[in-house]
């Protein structure tokens, strides 16, 4: 289970391609996890042996219903978050979903499963994913575009933005703001960074982690964040000034730090630098301050 994720910007912007190709930068899965995603899949019912090995990208519709999201029935049965067990959920137009199918995420993001109770029957499954949600700024989706006006009021965004709740904000490790492109700059713009060179510094960095603290510095919890962030003086003032001028829960103070590490080991700093904290602060942004 990686970073929660939150994309926004205006239609058209790459928001759905980025988050398509988003399992290609994960690593390749071992026999175990391949068993375990093979397994679920068979539950649903949805079992391909073309599939075996490949990392799942799970896009469900934002009509979906929290059963279906969650999982559930009769027997009980995995909902989309566990057939994305190992590796991403990406829900496009996040702010369409019922907040109860957003509600119901909570416990999935904070412990890697899922709980389901009936009548008759109480049943865990396991659903630890890459979250990617992704969003328009505001209803008519045009808020912040540089070649289109957005006409929506303040109180049409606020009411938009705040269809997601305050607790679920605060389990969104980065926002990231994804703008429109000039069709000129789109156009002649040189071949970015193919998948496997990326993969291969996110593979790079992860094994700094592992042999750090070995596991993942999102899986850090409590004391293990203090002892392995590897705060230098600098970086730790920035950060506790940031977090008491921002409000920040108790929560996003860690998560950012996670965050910071991170981009750390992304940069093979031994320490971690107020150029890291920094970066991971602007990933905590509120969504009227990211889009305004």
């Amino acid at each position: 289970m990686g970073y929660i994720i939150l994309l926004l910007g205006p239609p058209g912007s790459g928001k759905s391609m980025l988050a398509q190709r988003f399992a290609g930068l994960l690593p390749a899965m071992t026999v175990e996890e391949s068993l375990q995603s093979a397994a679920i899949a068979s539950l649903a019912g949805q079992f391909s042996l073309e599939r075996w090995g490949l990392r799942p990208t799970c896009s469900p519709h934002h009509t979906a219903s929290a059963v279906a999201l969650v999982g559930g029935g009769s027997p009980p049965r995995p909902g989309e978050i566990s057939l994305a067990h190992h590796g991403v959920l990406f829900l496009d137009e996040l702010a369409e979903f019922p907040r109860a199918a957003l509600e119901a995420l909570r416990e999935p993001l904070e412990t890697g499963q899922i709980t389901i109770s009936r009548a008759a029957r109480r049943c865990e499954f396991p659903a630890r994913f890459q979250f990617i949600g992704a969003m328009n700024p505001c209803p008519c989706g045009w808020r912040g575009a540089t070649h289109k006006a957005c006409r929506c009021t303040p109180d049409q965004v606020a009411r938009y933005q705040g269809k997601l709740s305050g607790p679920l904000l605060d389990r969104i490790d980065l926002h990231v703001e994804v703008p429109t492109l000039p069709p000129e700059q789109l156009l002649m713009a040189a071949p970015g960074e193919s998948t496997d060179v990326i993969r291969a510094r996110c593979e790079t960095a992860r094994a700094l982690a592992l042999r750090r603290q070995g596991k993942a510095n999102q899986a850090l919890q409590g004391k293990e964040i203090d002892v392995h962030a590897g705060l230098n003086d600098a970086a730790a003032k920035f950060l506790h000034t940031a977090a008491a001028r921002l409000g920040w829960s108790g929560r996003s103070t860690h998560r950012a730090l996670k965050v910071a590490r991170t981009i750390a080991d992304l940069a093979g700093a031994q320490a971690t630098q107020v150029e890291h904290v920094a970066e991971a602060v602007q990933y905590r942004r509120a969504l009227a301050a990211t889009m305004g």
